[in-house]
């Protein structure tokens, strides 16, 4: 059945971060969807390019208003009479106007407001609940995802207080998302006691809702959120572990990459991120090496027997660079950001194409996020199996987190819980 798209408007609405973004709405039968598209603050050289204004006086130059105007009518015209009930002729209209890969004139923030809200818009007119569409349409066996949960930021989500971007954990342990959740709230709390006990100021947090601190070493980071799961009355390896998201493109220089004040080596900056690995309970690493670091993705590789080795940057959510890195078997997970592939079908092909070759899809969002809920829905409806989000604070956040909750409880939905997890030892 056609879903004839009748109007699709766009205007400038603001994310987390209080920047601006592409809002959208499409209307399709008697449907109509509205959705955001979120940013982020380290983004991949790859990834659907998020255009901005660059007028001085409007937002500081962040502006998105003067891109809308440009494109608002040609948007317009070739979505007009297209299928909302079809994400993929809704990527073919949009990549009709703008055939870069990177959605360099139309922009990855147009493409994704529009995708969502077209998905959204489809749903809402066969008054279906947004996972029910996505798992119908894409034969998918729905399930609540295993959250991996931001506990204390770094990089560029927290003033570089630490080199790495991000420590997490992932409750592997829990028996259902509800209980997932609580875990992680106790390790947060916990790992706040631990920093008050260390003298730093933990009433403030970073861009995804998790601690800052101004840690002496990568190293201390890691100590206290393991130290947090104990407080928590929690089992460290056993219950929950720890994930890392290194972000090792933001830490790249000229000659190599910078950590702990020093200028390492591709050798040597992931045989740093691998003693990790030996010495803390983690089960998985985010963006161990650069995105173009060939040499450092080949020697991570060396843990995919026994770790969850997640590609971001490497991969920004698009099937022929995921294809390079199934081919190397450099890797066993693939973050899922929509906003990089710039529209809702190219995420949902990196999550098709992750799943039948064994490997992990974790949906994620952004640290510029919105107030909506799609993303639960998306990996809800994808059946992908786990869905990082950032912390248990900001409402951002736990926008998503409650939406999970309400699947969970109200549609008895099954819990993806460890088995989601890439093979691990």
């Amino acid at each position: 059945m056609t879903l004839t798209i009748t109007d699709v408007q766009l205007w400038q609405a603001l994310d987390s971060r209080g920047n601006p973004t592409v809002a959208a709405q499409v209307v399709a039968g008697s449907g109509v969807g509205d959705a955001l598209a979120p940013a982020g603050a380290s983004a991949g050289s790859h990834e659907a390019i998020f255009i901005r204004d660059g007028i001085a006086n409007e937002y500081g130059g962040k502006s998105v208003r003067a891109h809308i105007e440009t494109v608002r009518t040609r948007v317009r015209e070739a979505l007009v009479g297209r299928d909302a009930d079809n994400p993929a002729d809704v990527d073919r209209a949009l990549r009709a106007v703008d055939t870069d890969p990177q959605l360099a004139a139309l922009g990855g923030n147009v493409g994704t407001a529009v995708s969502i809200a077209a998905w959204l818009a489809a749903a809402n007119a066969a008054h279906e609940e947004p996972w029910r569409w996505l798992a119908t349409r894409t034969s998918a066996t729905p399930a609540i995802p295993l959250p991996m949960v931001n506990i204390i930021s770094g990089g560029a989500h927290a003033g570089s207080m630490i080199d790495i971007q991000d420590v997490l954990v992932v409750p592997f342990g829990a028996e259902s998302f509800a209980q997932a959740i609580e875990w992680c709230w106790r390790v947060r709390a916990g790992t706040r006691a631990v920093l008050d006990d260390m003298g730093f100021t933990t009433a403030l947090v970073a861009d995804e809702g998790g601690l800052a601190a101004p840690f002496d070493a990568n190293e201390r980071a890691i100590e206290a959120v393991v130290d947090g799961i104990t407080r928590a009355g929690l089992l460290p390896g056993d219950q929950v572990s720890v994930a890392l998201d290194v972000a090792a493109t933001e830490c790249q220089v000229p000659g190599g990459y910078r950590m702990g004040g020093e200028t390492l080596t591709s050798a040597e900056f992931v045989d740093r991120v691998i003693g990790w690995r030996r010495q803390y309970p983690i089960v998985s690493i985010e963006d161990g090496a650069g995105e173009d670091d060939d040499e450092g993705w080949s020697r991570i590789a060396t843990l995919v027997d026994s770790t969850q080795i997640l590609g971001d940057d490497r991969y920004v959510t698009t099937v022929t660079r995921l294809d390079i890195g199934i081919e190397r078997a450099e890797a066993n997970s693939v973050l899922v950001k929509p906003n990089q592939a710039g529209t809702l079908e190219q995420a949902l092909r990196v999550v098709q194409r992750a799943l039948s070759i064994g490997w992990a899809p974790v949906v994620s969002a952004r640290s510029g996020e919105t107030e909506e809920t799609w993303l639960a829905d998306l990996a809800t409806g994808t059946g992908a199996g786990q869905i990082k989000v950032g912390s248990t604070m900001r409402s951002e956040r736990t926008a998503k987190w409650n939406r999970l909750l309400y699947l969970e409880q109200v549609h008895d939905l099954p819990y993806a819980g460890s088995a989601a997890l890439a093979p691990r030892t």
